[in-house]
């Protein structure tokens, strides 16, 4: 092993290893120091967060670290997200409102097995050259203008390197975030735990009701992230490759005490309280518990990413992690590793790139910022059947429409199409980031008026002709000056999409007309509101087309104000 390298990748967990992956394919002769804690190769379906991916992580899992062979024969495809809400009978599944695609969606996504994703990976980036140390804690960091000096422990003894880059992958440790003190709050209180058992579970078992199992393909069911959700919680079933099934509890504290189930005995009592499916399905499996893990008040910030000046880097959950809902770890791991490694190879080649490590840093945590509100306080919210599916709906259409596309057209390492998108007070980044939590609020602002229980509906994002769309676009590849119109034209859909929203929810909480004319930015259920007058500057003229799509996600009786 040498004593210098280009690159020394403090922790080799999945954000280490595809940085190291990514950083190999850009540039073959970079050389790549992997440091990892654990003694020997990961456990088969290593206890670990991120066992599933959605778009954005499976195109760069797919695509960009070119695993598309690897995941195809040794991981399970994934049949979307899916929903259970509430209903009067939740010990019959068949009863609930479901919410999930019937048939497979055109852009492909996985169940990850961790441990053997990993162990692959592992393998995958020390045939590229990367030298992969097991057994390997990182003791100190010092940043010299003249080349770092890394201390780390193998065997109980110290070892020294010299690098030119740090990258800490250190996960939830954030070495460098401890470090050099770049903490930030995040005020969103949740806690989790989740378990593995051996075996296969598929929810379709779960109802003898054969209408309610015809309503998808056999197995279909069984190949979908699951999410069982009420007030304060949801509760998620994911398959993995190993044959093997992950069960995991998500829940605000102010609902549900993290004491009432960060125990297995606990979290059973739990189940049977709040999912009594669950419960007689999951009970009988305790024989089968492979391990039970806990995680407390999980979400966190960073207040840096990337530093030019001093040549280190932050990835993965060592900078910012927000919730598990809708699977975006890998996705920020996807954003963050092209973020890092476009800045370490085109230093190694000479270039400045301080401009350019200051937009991406201010690009990632606005997107970060922009994400924050689809979580907080949201939990409170899992209860009510008809905002969810309209949150949920709204949250896949922004997802698929801006974020995931510009990645799919690597969008994010262009820094001119960067500095167009998120610039000026008025540019469509942050418009985006203005709609989101416009949205987001009147989700909370909803939620004293949506009081009824529904049950035995079916919904799927493709019965609505925008989501296929942007679903479908996101294999399109844009020329730049096109990406942009393109993120115009669905910021416009979008802005169509939240004003028939509110349209709907104001007419059935305050009574006011249908074909109300809104200002999407400015949407508010107070009285007074300028949303609440007939006419308003700048308000969206009404698409016809679009408020027939939104009609199909309301699930009142619209006779009071037809």
């Amino acid at each position: 092993m040498q004593n210098k390298y280009d690159v020394i990748i403090l922790g080799g967990g999945l954000a280490g290893l595809t940085l190291s992956i990514q950083l190999k394919r850009t540039n073959p002769g970079i050389t790549i120091l992997v440091l990892e804690r654990r003694e020997s190769d990961a456990s088969t379906a290593a206890h670990k967060v991120g066992e599933s991916t959605v778009e954005l992580g499976s195109h760069y899992l797919r695509e960009v670290l070119d695993l598309k062979e690897y995941l195809e024969e040794f991981e399970l495809p994934k049949h979307g997200l899916r929903f259970f809400f509430p209903s009067e009978t939740k010990d019959e599944i068949s009863s609930r409102v479901e919410l999930g695609p019937r048939e497979r969606l055109p852009t492909p996504s996985h169940q990850l097995d961790r441990g053997t994703l990993e162990n692959f990976l592992a393998k995958k980036t020390q045939e590229l050259g990367t030298h992969f140390l097991l057994g390997s804690t990182v003791k100190n960091v010092d940043i010299l203008p003249e080349g770092h000096v890394v201390t780390y422990h193998k065997d109980g003894q110290p070892v020294t390197l010299n690098c030119r880059w740090v990258a800490d992958a250190t996960g939830r440790g954030s070495f460098m975030k401890r470090k050099l003190d770049f903490h930030k709050p995040m005020e969103h209180h949740v806690n989790a735990v989740w378990w593995r058992l051996k075996g296969v579970i598929d929810v379709d078992d779960w109802s003898e009701n054969t209408e309610w199992r015809s309503y998808l393909k056999p197995g279909l069911r069984l190949l979908s992230t699951v999410h069982f959700m009420d007030k304060g919680y949801w509760l998620w079933v994911i398959p993995l490759g190993s044959k093997n099934t992950s069960i995991g509890i998500v829940a605000d504290p102010a609902v549900h005490p993290f004491d009432t189930f960060n125990k297995y005995e606990k979290a059973l009592e739990w189940l049977k309280t709040n999912e009594p499916r669950g419960y007689k399905m999951l009970e009988p499996q305790t024989e089968n518990l492979l391990d039970f893990k806990i995680l407390k008040h999980y979400a966190h910030h960073t207040g840096r990413l990337y530093c030019a000046e001093e040549r280190w880097g932050v990835t993965g959950e060592a900078g910012a992690f927000l919730d598990p809902l809708y699977s975006p770890g890998t996705d920020f791991i996807a954003m963050n590793n092209s973020w890092l490694s476009d800045l370490i190879i085109r230093d190694l080649r000479g270039e400045e790139i301080s401009g350019r490590a200051d937009v991406y840093e201010q690009s990632h945590l606005r997107l970060v910022d922009n994400w924050i509100p689809v979580y907080q306080n949201k939990y409170l919210l899992m209860g009510k059947t008809q905002i969810m599916v309209v949150k949920i709906f709204w949250d896949w259409a922004t997802y698929w429409s801006v974020p995931t596309l510009l990645f799919t057209n690597r969008a994010f390492t262009n820094l001119a199409l960067l500095k167009e998108l998120f610039s000026s007070a008025k540019s469509l980044g942050r418009k985006f980031g203005e709609l989101n939590k416009s949205m987001q609020n009147l989700f909370l602002d909803w939620a004293p008026y949506d009081t009824e229980i529904f049950s035995e509906r079916y919904i799927d994002p493709y019965d609505l002709q925008y989501m296929r769309d942007f679903q479908i676009d996101l294999d399109t590849k844009y020329e730049p000056a096109e990406l942009l119109e393109k993120v115009a034209s669905n910021m416009k859909i979008l802005e169509q999409v939240a004003a028939a929203i509110f349209r709907l929810v104001s007419a059935h909480v305050k009574g006011t007309p249908v074909n109300l004319q809104v200002d999407p930015y400015k949407i508010c259920l107070n009285a007074g509101s300028p949303v609440m007058e007939p006419v308003i500057e700048d308000a969206e003229n009404i698409d016809a087309s679009i408020s027939r799509e939104v009609d199909k996600m309301w699930f009142y009786t619209k006779k009071e104000f037809a």
